[in-house]
């Protein structure tokens, strides 16, 4: 090997996921038990402790090799003081969407400490996985993740989902949540799994399927006016509104009731999913709130009708930040005998 060789694997490429220092005989024996225990970890040992075989040379001072291995893995495990990490680090820090993670084991292995890129850079969750393999304690401090909360950055990471625009509103948002401001989070696509079964949401976070469930009494009414004004028809002749049972309390719908006199009827996912008359069935609807409709549905039950008389209708205001959906059906009345 000429001396201008790297005998370190820091090739361009994907990422592997760890690399662990040691520099000191306890070091080492906790590296190995890490090693061990992932199954994606390089070791690299300072040439004053004896390694096997399989450990890669560490530079000391180990200056050259960081810089060599920072962007060759997704987390850096050093058995060392947190002190003297950051200290070799920081001159190699330049943005938290692309920096690596970085733990610091002590050298009686009683403590993982994530130092670096808890969220984006999984730092939290290998600190986790690292002390669970030493028996160590994780010390987390990134305050979403001890107080359970949603991390808005990395919501939806492991089931493929990212930001369409990473600089936009994420860290008020991020703020948001965690000085516990009420939050609405709507999923309008995606699966519908994204949180644990096992945890409750935040109680001052909201989950909505569609804007609709957020949409002021204001613009609920003006999208009745005027789709009813569109199809010819007069809101006085209106006699009851309906819905899913999932809106039974949605905000916008009991005002508007209550404002006009008239009842508001909810109906079972399943209920609305098998009424015939149905013109704009949907199939991604039905994957999120279990029937292919809502608002045809729900008027054709309310209204004992076969048909619709306006079929489902769309009403948008505030650049489309909110919107409706409405449908009409006619009360059916039977012909007066003779």
């Amino acid at each position: 090997m000429s001396a201008n060789e790297n005998p370190n694997p820091v090739a361009a490429g994907p990422r592997k996921d760890f690399a662990i220092y040691a520099i000191t005989k306890h070091g080492l024996e906790i590296s190995e038990k890490l090693r061990a225990g992932l199954s994606d970890a390089d070791l690299y040992a300072s040439p004053k402790v004896s390694a096997g075989e399989h450990a890669l040379p560490l530079s000391l001072p180990m200056g050259p090799t960081l810089r060599e291995t920072w962007d060759a893995y997704n987390c850096h495990i050093h058995v060392i003081s947190v002190g003297a990490v950051v200290r070799m680090v920081k001159d190699l820090i330049v943005n938290k969407k692309t920096d690596p993670a970085i733990i610091c084991v002590d050298d009686a292995s009683r403590f993982a400490i994530c130092v670096l890129s808890g969220h984006v850079g999984r730092g939290n969750a290998f600190t986790e996985r690292i002390a669970e393999i030493l028996g160590a304690t994780p010390v987390i401090t990134t305050a979403s993740d001890v107080r359970g909360t949603l991390t808005v950055d990395i919501l939806g990471r492991e089931l493929g989902w990212q930001l369409d625009d990473p600089d936009r509103n994420v860290t008020r948002g991020c703020a948001a949540v965690v000085n516990e401001t009420k939050v609405a989070f709507v999923q309008e696509a995606g699966e519908a799994e994204f949180w644990p079964l096992d945890k409750a949401l935040p109680a001052t976070v909201e989950y909505h399927r569609t804007l609709d469930g957020i949409t002021p009494a204001e613009i609920i009414e003006n999208g009745v006016h005027k789709i009813l004004a569109d199809q010819g028809l007069d809101i006085r002749c209106v006699k009851s509104i309906a819905s899913i049972d999932l809106k039974a309390n949605e905000p916008g719908l009991v005002a508007l009731a209550e404002k006009h006199g008239w009842p508001f009827e909810v109906y079972p996912a399943a209920e609305l999913d098998q009424v015939e008359g149905i013109e704009n069935p949907s199939e991604t609807v039905k994957k999120y709130v279990g029937t292919r409709t809502v608002a045809e549905g729900a008027c054709l039950l309310a209204a004992g009708a076969r048909e619709l008389t306006v079929a489902k209708r769309s009403y948008k205001e505030d650049h489309d930040k909110h919107n409706m959906t409405l449908a009409v059906a006619r009360i059916p009345f039977a012909a007066r005998e003779r």
